[in-house]
C-alpha cells in the first residue's frame, strides 16, 4: 500500500503517508464530519471545539491501538491535502478503517473514486473490502451502490463487505 489510485488520479487525487505533522489536518477532516452534530447540543463554540478535540485525540488512540499495521494516509489534491485514508491488510480481507474528505473535497466523486480503487485492489488479492459506517452516514447509499453489504452490527454501525469479484 497505498492502493494504485487510478480512478482518484484521474481527478488529481494522491495518498501519501501521515506524518506527525499532519495531526492537525486529520483533526480538522475528523471535526468536518461531527461538526453539526456537535453544534445541536448548543454548547458554547469554545466547549464544542475541545470535545471534538477530545473525540478525535480518543479516536486516534484507539485506532493506533487497535490497527497496528495499518497504513494512515492524507489524501491530496494540488499538493493540499483534502483528506484521510486509513487502512489495513489482513489475511482474509482489506480493512478500510476510515475514509473521510474535507468539505470543499465533497460531491465531487472524489470519495466514490477512491473507494472503487480500493475496491479494484481488494479484488486483485481476491479478498473483501470491509469498512464499519454509522447507520445514518450519508455515504451509506454510495457503499450499497458499489456492492457493499451490511453483514454485522456493532453499536450504531454497521460492518459493510464488499466480496470480491474474481476475474
Amino acid at each position: 500500500m497505498p492502493p494504485p489510485l487510478r480512478r482518484a488520479a484521474a481527478l488529481g487525487v494522491t495518498c501519501r503517508p501521515a506524518a506527525e505533522a499532519d495531526l492537525p489536518v486529520l483533526a480538522e477532516t475528523y471535526f468536518s464530519t461531527r461538526r453539526e452534530e456537535v453544534a445541536q447540543t448548543g454548547w458554547p463554540p469554545e466547549m464544542q471545539q475541545r470535545f471534538l478535540q477530545h473525540q478525535f485525540d480518543a479516536q486516534h488512540r484507539h485506532y493506533r491501538a487497535h490497527y497496528p499495521a495499518a497504513e494512515w494516509l492524507v489524501v491530496e489534491r494540488a499538493d493540499a491535502p483534502i483528506g484521510r485514508l486509513y487502512l489495513e491488510e489482513w489475511d482474509t480481507e482489506l480493512r478500510l478503517i476510515d475514509i473521510a474528505l474535507l468539505p470543499e473535497a465533497r460531491g465531487a466523486g472524489i470519495g466514490g473514486a477512491l473507494l472503487e480503487d480500493l475496491i479494484e485492489a481488494a479484488d486483485a488479492k481476491g479478498k473483501p473490502l470491509s469498512i464499519h459506517v454509522e447507520r445514518n452516514n450519508p455515504a451509506m447509499r454510495l457503499y450499497l451502490r458499489l456492492g457493499f453489504a451490511k453483514t454485522d452490527e456493532h453499536g450504531v454501525y454497521d460492518l459493510m463487505v464488499r466480496a470480491p469479484k474474481l476475474s
